[in-house]
């Protein structure tokens, strides 16, 4: 039991690291005359693994072992922020990060005896939503832009204005950044049901206990 949860609290910390990493990187990729790396990094497509890491957990070991690998995950994801990028955003990180893993775990158990696909589902669904709102809205929405004065730094808001999602109305810089996030976090909840049905299966036939 031990090692695998050790299994889980590293594979929760190689996804913040990665996805952590990734973020600095735009998609270079250009749809018609949208630029996708104007609205997403290759992060968006790491970190909704986080909450695949979560769900297994917490099928595997219970709420309260599943609260501790996203502990784990919080930790690295406040450090490695604080090393790779400006206060504020590590702030937004960690808070968005922690928020939204632990409002997936209590989803997540309260669902957890339903038809196998509602627990992951709606959890990953209700969690991404607020981790983009409280992230985007904490790093780069101009009311929070003392964050970065606080420190002695320039402000980091992307406030000037935009095409939504690169085709669209024109809107602030950060709220077209957020739609394509979660834009991304969507089908990424749906594409993590395959592999989470597939450990669940092995999870229940070694733990059914906890299942």
């Amino acid at each position: 039991m031990l090692s695998r949860f050790l299994v889980a609290v590293a594979a929760m910390v190689a996804v913040v690291a990665a996805s952590n990493v990734l973020v600095q990187f735009p998609v270079d990729f250009t749809l018609g005359a949208v630029h996708i790396g104007d609205i997403l990094t290759w992060g968006a497509f790491t970190y909704p693994i986080a909450f695949l890491v979560t769900d297994l957990s917490n099928r595997a070991f219970g709420p309260q072992k599943a609260r501790l690998v996203v502990v784990a995950g919080f930790c690295v994801a406040v450090v490695l922020s604080i090393w790779l990028a400006t206060p504020r955003i590590a702030i937004a990180s960690g808070t968005a990060f922690l928020v939204a893993q632990l409002l997936d775990v209590s989803i997540f158990h309260r669902l957890r005896d339903g038809a196998w696909w509602h627990a992951p589902m709606f959890s990953s669904l209700v969690s991404s939503a607020l981790d983009t709102v409280i992230f985007f809205s904490l790093a780069m929405a101009p009311a929070f832009a003392g964050i970065d004065a606080a420190f002695g730094m320039e402000d980091s808001s992307l406030a000037f204005p935009a095409p939504l999602l690169g085709v669209g109305a024109e809107v602030e810089l950060w709220q077209s950044l957020a739609l394509g996030d979660f834009l991304v976090k969507l089908v990424m909840a749906v594409l993590m049901l395959a592999p989470y049905k597939s450990v669940r299966d092995l999870v229940l036939r070694r733990l059914p206990a906890t299942a």
